[in-house]
């Protein structure tokens, strides 16, 4: 086996079970500001707080919280004593269309490069977030047991990371229209009482607004018949359930998803300090491995259209 190590962020979302289960050594820490302007480390274990206590600060959008890029400190403390053990790293971080992380630790490693020339760092822009990414780092970790070389690793991440998809449901934009971290929102901006919005991955990293739909089970329904139009081999996948605050409704989607697809195992996670700070309370989506996202999305817009006729 090749002689590196994984190193994601913060906004991955890998509890530490998950860590330990794909030896997943150590992260990059985010950092989360409060509404009174202190700070404190993004962590994916939940030590600040409950993730109901932070879901529910945010209802009624009373409390807004705001991230930021990782911090030139903790990616050196991260990096440096991997390096110092004499390892390599392959680093793979949110999506540089939703934050800076990416280029600062790209940065980062440049400046340590020069420091430990007899080592290697590839950073990777996985161009998603939250278990997106988890899906990403468990896949590179999955390829490291089978003998991967880092480069190998690296260069099959950058093959597969437009396959990688969500679809969910949103109850309430106004934390991602706030943060910019939604394309297309124009056409879709508000709130209604029971209208559910439904997006996917574009190339650029976004998620793009593929439909409204009025009611849970409808939702429901048209996202498993979008997973069958894009999902590719189900039953030799894990597949996530993520929610932010929506624990009921994660249940009964992954219920849905095993009797649809029976999937390798399903894991339902929560949507991270990192993530939920933008994403709000509301979110529960399902990320896959399917088919390879289009250009402009084309295809998955004219798939979501067809369901949303046939539903009619």
């Amino acid at each position: 086996m090749s002689d590196f190590v994984i190193i994601p962020d913060a906004s991955s979302d890998l509890p530490k079970e998950l860590r330990e289960r794909f030896y997943i050594p150590d992260y990059v820490r985010g950092t989360i500001y409060f509404p009174d302007g202190q700070e404190a480390s993004a962590d994916m274990d939940w030590e600040l707080m409950s993730p109901e206590t932070y879901y529910t600060s945010m209802s009624g959008r009373k409390m807004l919280y705001k991230t930021a890029s990782a911090q030139r400190r903790e990616i050196l403390r991260a990096y440096e004593l991997q390096l110092k053990a004499g390892k390599d790293i392959l680093a793979i971080t949110l999506s540089s269309g939703l934050s800076g992380t990416y280029q600062a630790c790209q940065k980062v490693a440049e400046e340590l490069l020069e420091k430990y020339p007899e080592r290697k760092i590839i950073v990777v822009d996985s161009l998603r977030y939250s278990t997106a990414l988890s899906i990403l780092v468990i896949k590179a970790s999955q390829k490291q047991q089978e003998g991967a070389t880092l480069e190998e690793t690296a260069e099959y991440l950058e093959r597969i990371k437009h396959t990688i998809h969500q679809i969910g449901t949103m109850d309430d934009m106004f934390f991602l229209v706030k943060t910019g971290r939604i394309s297309n929102f124009k056409a879709f901006f508000g709130t209604l009482v029971g209208i559910n919005a439904m997006a996917d991955f574009n190339r650029k990293g976004l998620a793009q607004v593929l439909c409204k739909i009025k009611g849970k089970k409808r939702a429901f329904d048209a996202l498993i018949e979008y997973m069958h139009g894009t999902i590719v081999n189900p039953k030799e996948q894990i597949i996530f359930v993520a929610h932010s605050n929506r624990e009921q409704a994660a249940q009964a989607l992954a219920q849905r998803v095993q009797a649809e697809f029976s999937p390798k195992e399903i894991i339902i996670n929560h949507v991270g300090l990192s993530c939920g700070a933008s994403i709000g309370p509301g979110l529960c989506a399902v990320f896959y491995q399917g088919h390879e996202i289009s250009e402009n999305m084309e295809q998955e817009q004219a798939l979501m259209n067809q369901i949303m006729t046939n539903q009619k």
